[in-house]
């Protein structure tokens, strides 16, 4: 599952915004779309870094506010794999995790509430962005260069940053913006800024249930914020679709019910 159809693009000045997962948090979405709008930045400088559905309790709807909103999506695993009407989600995640598990209900519950036009759309959604932004070479993808559904963490060595980066086409690039993992971190690796900006769909569990985002400034320089929003709305939704295996309560506490696919470093105990 690595990378194919890239995008080349060419962005205006001016700061950017950066999110990933909203993973079916409609309540999350609209929470950042509202911070992007607040901070006067256009959804012509914003990009999601994919996997627009995923875990909670409204697929359907958060596919129609990022197509009305015009940001910028790069396709995750979650729209690659509703595209081809794949039978599982194609996280990646390791047999037999929780996240394994678990994900035949949430997936189940996407897969009933996409349906074609939505699906074709997300055929058409590059894997990879490469943007000329200020004089800067920025690289959007979701996971990684060796493949879209690959868990890249803040713990990992420079040498498999480096790997990734070598994969690269064309010159390095100065910012890569990357998604997938769910949890927000920033690493300078020989020059090159990697940023995963975390997720508006899940926390990063921390214990609480602020989801996260990135404000890149004009200068190069990465600050990554959190998102308060109405956490309470969107696990109920959850509870109303029957999704109560345990992704509800986490949007109330913070607390992943698959920490098992951490790092260990990584983990809260």
């Amino acid at each position: 599952m690595k990378p194919e159809m890239a995008w080349e693009l060419t962005l205006e000045a001016g700061p950017l915004l950066v999110f990933g997962g909203p993973c079916s948090n409609l309540q999350g979405l609209r929470a950042v779309r509202a911070e992007a709008e607040a901070r006067g930045i256009p959804p012509q400088r914003v990009i999601c870094t994919g996997d627009l559905v995923a875990y909670c309790g409204d697929p359907a709807p958060c596919v129609a506010e990022i197509r009305d909103w015009g940001c910028y999506l790069i396709g995750g695993n979650m729209e690659r794999q509703l595209a081809e009407n794949a039978l599982d989600c194609g996280c990646g995640f390791g047999a037999d995790s929780a996240c394994d598990r678990l994900s035949g209900a949430w997936f189940a519950h996407v897969d009933a509430q996409i349906g074609g036009a939505d699906r074709q759309w997300m055929a058409g959604l590059p894997d990879l962005l490469q943007i000329d932004w200020m004089g800067r070479r920025v690289l959007v993808l979701h996971g990684a260069m060796s493949a879209v559904n690959r868990f890249i963490w803040s713990t990992d060595p420079d040498d498999l940053f480096e790997n990734e980066l070598a994969q690269v086409p064309g010159p390095r690039p100065d910012i890569v913006l990357a998604g997938h993992s769910g949890l927000p971190f920033q690493r300078v690796i020989g020059g090159s800024l990697w940023l995963n900006a975390g997720a508006t769909g899940l926390p990063p569990n921390d214990g609480a249930p602020a989801l996260r985002y990135a404000v890149i400034d004009s200068d190069g320089k990465a600050e990554i914020h959190a998102l308060p929003y109405d956490f309470e709305a969107a696990a109920q939704a959850m509870e109303r679709a029957g999704l109560v295996q345990g992704y509800q309560t986490c949007l109330r506490d913070g607390i992943w019910p698959s920490e098992d696919i951490l790092p260990l470093g990584l983990r809260r105990g």
